[in-house]
């Protein structure tokens, strides 16, 4: 059956494509845009006062599968992912074993092929074990199907295994994903290091931390001319670096989450563990330098780190309590309140959730380009709802975001023209 999606603002950011039109998909791919197309034995979605974007991507998640699966796995994450407007996802390899070997890599994706609701893009480990001693082996990953490495959750902390990385991943054009902080300036720290952690008798990660893991990265891509792509930015000196960087001609890509520009270290009051998460919320400086990066484009990509954990992880004290958030569900809105403020365009904001994720791990998709696959995104911005964790379809509840007033949401997803989600 074909589909013509009629009536909507369609938006593609990749082509600088902002109209009202119909959008054509005929055997799963885009066949026409333009005005009042008109198509026998076809289904019409109607998208009346919505947009209509290419479907959106996410390429920092942790679907936890294999090893994990009373957190999550990757029919219920990729469910909220679909709730949430994403039609792809690319999973981190801190599962259970390691996603290090071809096997884990084809188990991710043979699953993915019999219960996903979106794609599903494996990122293989840079290290063995993730443990930071010795090479994952990068080309045979890739060829079994990782789009990108990573030892999300673990800095490679020796620069010579780091240096190495690149210069093998360069070989194959595979990006590298740079979780970076120095355990060394972290220690003990649980919180963003300032008057709030002080206020409340926490230890505290200084901003150097991060930032400092970041510039060495940074200059190992530069000396390699490897592919690099820093994870959830927090910070001021960050966002500086990387925009230098980038002056350079570095190919490095970084990215944000939607807690980085919505939150701040406050959030932490109360000793709320659904504010822990690894790198710690920061101080307003930073919070309006994050803001600043989107705009200029020097932070391209807007990711989740959907980092779904059990309650009895997160139901304990806080120095107890393991780090990260759920976030498939609250991305876009969250995302488009940057653009009620003044922030982005909405343009800029839908390319930091498509063409941006999608250029950054070199992915198909991205894109309402004729002839490519129809993974679409239908999108009400102006529909207002209360965030209810326990209506969430990821299987945890951890999110800092419950019982918050939010407006935009996608009430259509559609991967390869079929709809994979309806609201």
């Amino acid at each position: 059956m074909n589909t013509i999606i009629k009536n909507g603002r369609v938006l593609d950011p990749a082509h600088g494509i902002d109209m009202s039109c119909d959008l054509l998909i005929k055997d799963g791919s885009i066949a026409d845009m333009s005005p009042n197309i008109e198509v026998e034995d076809t289904e019409c979605i109607d998208a009346s006062g919505c947009l209509v974007t290419p479907g959106l991507i996410d390429i920092h998640v942790h679907l936890r599968d294999p090893g994990f699966e009373y957190k999550e796995d990757i029919e219920s994450g990729t469910r909220a992912a679909a709730a949430g407007g994403f039609t792809a996802v690319a999973c981190m390899p801190n599962t259970a074993p390691v996603n290090d070997s071809k096997a884990t890599t084809r188990y991710i994706l043979e699953k993915a092929a019999q219960v996903a609701h979106t794609r599903v893009y494996p990122v293989g480990a840079i290290t063995k074990g993730l443990k930071g001693e010795s090479l994952a082996e990068l080309g045979d990953l890739k060829n079994a199907g990782c789009v990108a490495a990573s030892d999300d959750g673990h800095p490679v902390t020796n620069g010579e295994i780091m240096r190495r990385a690149l210069e093998y991943a360069r070989s194959f054009d595979l990006p590298l994903i740079s979780h970076s902080e120095d355990l060394t300036l972290v220690g003990d720290g649980v919180m963003n290091d300032g008057f709030v952690a002080t206020e409340l008798g926490l230890r505290g990660i200084p901003w150097v931390a991060e930032v400092a893991a970041i510039a060495r990265d940074v200059m190992l891509a530069e000396y390699t001319g490897a592919r690099l792509h820093i994870a959830h930015v927090s910070t001021r000196g960050a966002v500086d670096i990387i925009r230098a960087a980038q002056k350079r001609g570095v190919r490095v890509t970084a990215e944000t989450a939607p807690h980085y520009f919505t939150l701040t270290e406050d959030a932490v009051r109360g000793y709320n563990t659904n504010a822990k998460m690894n790198p710690p919320l920061r101080s307003g400086d930073d919070l309006e330098a994050i803001r600043a990066g989107l705009a200029d484009g020097t932070l391209s990509v807007i990711a989740t780190d959907h980092a779904p954990h059990h309650l009895d992880e997160k139901n304990v004290e806080f120095n107890l309590a393991l780090n990260g958030i759920i976030g498939l569900e609250t991305s876009l809105p969250l995302t488009l309140r940057l653009v009620e403020e003044g922030v982005l365009s909405l343009s800029e904001a839908i390319f930091c959730l498509t063409a941006g994720p999608a250029r950054a791990l070199n992915l198909p998709g991205g894109t309402l380009e004729v002839g490519r696959p129809a993974d679409v995104t239908i999108i009400d911005p102006e529909v207002k709802w209360t965030m209810d964790p326990a209506a969430g379809r990821s299987r945890s509840q951890n999110t800092p975001f419950g019982g918050w007033k939010l407006k935009g949401r996608a009430i259509c997803t559609l991967v390869d023209g079929r709809v994979r989600f309806k609201r």
